[in-house]
């Protein structure tokens, strides 16, 4: 019988419960008792959708108040010695307190690092490792939630990160260059023998590795110790081992993935569908080959037939060796479609979500296992929606297929060379020696999110709307001047995501009431969906930003969102190429652009936080999206004159490897994070000769701890030592829209004093 089971399960509750528990707790409205009662409650809910499909085996340990990285980290005993001695377990506040400085009981302190999940928006907090490493059991959290599985009679099968992916995915602190992280595995293993030791004790036959950097370049070194650390894990363990892998293809790693000392192996067939042919090739012949046949990261509904032409072959050759799944962890998806109720009807009988998906596996495993016959109608109506959509009306548009078709290299161009364009923009915007901005957004207070609710529901009408709006924007650049920035922003406060708050209007975007997803902690987003062809029917940014200009004589920043973040941080359409969508999605945003400098607006901000994210997982593949990601921005960006001043913002990357590609955006200034890695990011600008100006984050906005003055002029003083000081501007690390306003304002008062106090001390 061929296998049902998927990779893992949004954690956040079909509402949200994850997250209205853990803020709660955090600011201290329910104890700590109260909260993990809430957290049976959420798995016991999760569970209980994912059986009613019913699936042959629930992922379990894929739950998390924060982050799985994290829940392994904890596990293992990996905790940084700033956060004080784990004697048995670590307890709740310590997590929070590693993932974002603070938490109800302990001292505030800096939270570890935070970079981003593979090719994903998914951010993960990074393990912090010392040369001598230990490792220890120091998490109950799995084992409890599997007997929690059990008392409710569910088939499980734990999930845990692999050792070497583990490992990867880590930092060791204060180590000489040349040291090897896999010299930490003699002390891990042992640990992940205990572990398998005490799953065997809960009567768990299959547990869930998973290894995705068998995806990536790996040296010789790496895959030796694949090779040895499965053979001694699966040679002193009963348990079968299922390997995962995700985002992409193994490739030179199909070798070494197929023949290790392992039970089963899980491969991508969305991602890369042409591995499959190889694998069966080099697959030892009794291990359990696991097809990710539903994709775990868009929301289109599954091509039945087109899969089942695939399995019904595999099914004759590998019998109950074929599981089926989803390519990667549901927990890039929404929960339920079902949510959904305003949603254009035609788009929405083509859509999946992670509930719809686990019930498109055990559909496939059904038919394979018990043939068609039953199952006509489900297969009969999945075609309907699936022609329907190639043939739908909502999704093509000539004139915007045609303009794409004739960007010219002019178009690409700013009109001056940079230092041309700095000495323009300095003459109009008399800009002091270390300018100080913030990246965009301000907080969403009660009152905000108030408005944004009432207008909805249609209890505010436009212009009373508008008027509140504007006053909220009023009172906001009054304080930035107050406190002396140097460039205002508006402060975002008719926008609910920097994403979302575009999609509505621009045509061939479509927005969800519930499509909820987890970026990172308790941030939830909910990612617009780019069904057609897309174009700007209207100004969309204009009236706010010119109203903000109209109040101050300092120059206002006009805030919009870059073309490959917008593709990276939506469900994109998968009928034609992502870099044919983002420059359609350039083009209206270039109209943008030159709408806001005939407005008046000289610094014009195009935020890509998404540009390092989307760089490819195997090297080879670099070039050609660098190279699309450039054109999409310059054609955003270089319409405008001279003296216009184009920013851009970069947040939780590795700048490394793509530093030259930055410089080729061409612009005039770029700000990325910086602070919680404490300015260690800027390595890469020490040994290339950035031309343009760069904006360090100087404090960490996502964490709730206020820096001082002090802690801030030392970062700019560490960033005097990668960076002229001549090409230095001050903000902090992203936008300030999660953060309280005591905290706002406390911080940036304090970032303000250091600029000025870096400008005293470094002037002369």
């Amino acid at each position: 019988m061929v296998t049902s089971h998927h990779l893992g399960f949004p954690r956040i509750g079909l509402h949200r419960e994850m997250k209205k528990a853990v803020e709660a707790y955090w600011a201290e409205n329910i104890d700590e008792g109260t909260l993990h009662t809430e957290g049976v409650k959420i798995r016991a809910a999760n569970w209980a959708l994912q059986a009613q499909a019913p699936l042959d085996w629930l992922s379990v340990g894929d739950f998390s108040w924060y982050d799985h990285v994290l829940d392994m980290s904890t596990l293992l005993g990996v905790i940084p010695e700033r956060f004080g001695p784990v004697e048995d377990d670590v307890d709740l506040d310590t997590y929070f307190r590693m993932a974002r400085g603070s938490a109800p009981n302990g001292e505030d302190i800096q939270a570890c690092e935070m970079t981003k999940w593979f090719d994903t928006n998914y951010h993960y907090i990074v393990p912090e490792f010392t040369q001598q490493q230990q490792f220890k059991i120091s998490s109950q959290k799995l084992f409890n939630e599997i007997e929690e599985a059990h008392r409710l009679n569910h088939p499980a099968k734990p999930v845990i990160i692999g050792p070497l992916t583990y490992l990867w995915l880590g930092k060791v602190k204060d180590a000489p260059s040349d040291f090897d992280r896999l010299s930490l595995l003699t002390n891990l293993i042992p640990i992940y023998k205990e572990i398998f030791a005490r799953l065997e004790k809960q009567k768990i036959t299959w547990i869930q590795i998973d290894e995705p950097i068998l995806v990536l370049d790996l040296s010789q070194d790496w895959k030796e110790a694949f090779k040895k650390v499965y053979l001694e894990l699966n040679s002193e363990t009963n348990l079968s081992l299922m390997v995962t892998t995700y985002f992409a293809g193994l490739e030179n790693n199909l070798q070494l993935a197929c023949q290790l000392p392992v039970s089963g192996l899980h491969v991508d067939m969305v991602c890369s569908p042409e591995q499959l042919k190889p694998v069966l090739s080099l697959l030892l012949k009794d291990k359990v080959l696991s097809l990710g046949m539903v994709d775990g990261r868009n929301i289109w509904r599954t091509d039945l037939t087109k899969a089942l032409t695939i399995l019904k072959p595999l099914k004759e050759s590998l019998g109950d060796r074929l599981w089926i799944g989803s390519s990667s962890s549901l927990l890039h998806s929404p929960v339920d479609l079902k949510t959904e109720n305003s949603m254009n009807m035609e788009l929405k009988d083509q859509l999946s979500f992670a509930v719809q998906k686990i019930e498109e596996i055990v559909l496939l495993t059904d038919i394979l296992n018990s043939g068609e016959a039953p199952f006509n109608e489900a297969l009969k109506e999945n075609k309907r929606a699936v022609d329907a959509r190639l043939l739908s009306q909502l999704i093509h548009d000539i004139k915007v297929k045609e303009r794409s078709t004739i960007i010219s290299p002019e178009m690409l161009t700013r009109k001056s060379p940079y230092a041309v364009r700095k000495e323009s923009q300095q003459a109009d915007l008399n800009l002091p020696l270390f300018p100080t901005t913030t990246i965009g957004s301000f907080p969403q207070t009660t009152e905000i999110r108030t408005l944004h609710r009432d207008f909805k529901s249609q209890r505010l009408n436009p212009e009373e709307y508008k008027q509140n709006i504007q006053r909220c924007i009023a009172d906001l650049i009054s304080w930035q001047e107050k406190i002396d920035l140097d460039v205002l922003v508006h402060g975002e406060m008719e926008r609910s995501d920097m994403v979302e708050y575009f999609a509505p209007m621009l045509n061939g975007f479509a927005i969800t009431e519930n499509g909820w997803v987890q970026s990172y902690g308790s941030r939830c987003v909910k990612p617009p969906i780019i069904f057609g062809d897309v174009s700007r029917p209207a100004p969309m940014t204009i009236e706010w930003i010119t109203f903000a200009q109209s109040l101050t004589k300092k120059p206002v920043k006009g805030m919009l969102t870059g073309p490959i973040t917008i593709i990276r941080w939506s469900f994109i359409r998968d009928d034609q190429s992502p870099y044919e969508t983002a420059k359609q999605i350039a083009l209206a945003l270039r109209d943008e652009v030159l709408d806001l400098e005939k407005g008046g607006i000289k610094v014009i901000q195009i935020d890509e936080p998404a540009f390092r994210e989307g760089l490819p997982l195997r090297q080879k593949d670099w070039q050609k999206y660098l190279d699309e990601a450039v054109t999409c921005f310059r054609l955003v960006s270089c319409g405008v004159q001279d003296k216009t001043q184009i920013h851009t913002h970069m947040c939780y990357s590795e700048f490394n490897h793509i530093i030259d590609g930055i410089a080729r955006l061409d612009a005039d200034v770029i700000s990325i994070e910086a602070s919680r890695s404490d300015m260690e990011l800027l390595k890469a600008f020490e040994t290339f000769h950035y031309p343009n100006q760069i904006g360090p984050g100087v404090y960490d906005i996502h964490s709730p701890q206020i820096p001082t003055v002090e802690e801030i002029f030392r970062k700019i003083e560490k960033a005097t030592a990668s960076i002229p000081i001549s090409q230095l501007w001050i903000n902090p690390d992203c936008g300030l829209k999660t953060r309280s306003w005591p905290e706002t304002e406390a911080g940036l008062e304090n970032m303000v004093k250091a600029a000025k106090l870096a400008r005293q001390r470094f002037s002369h």
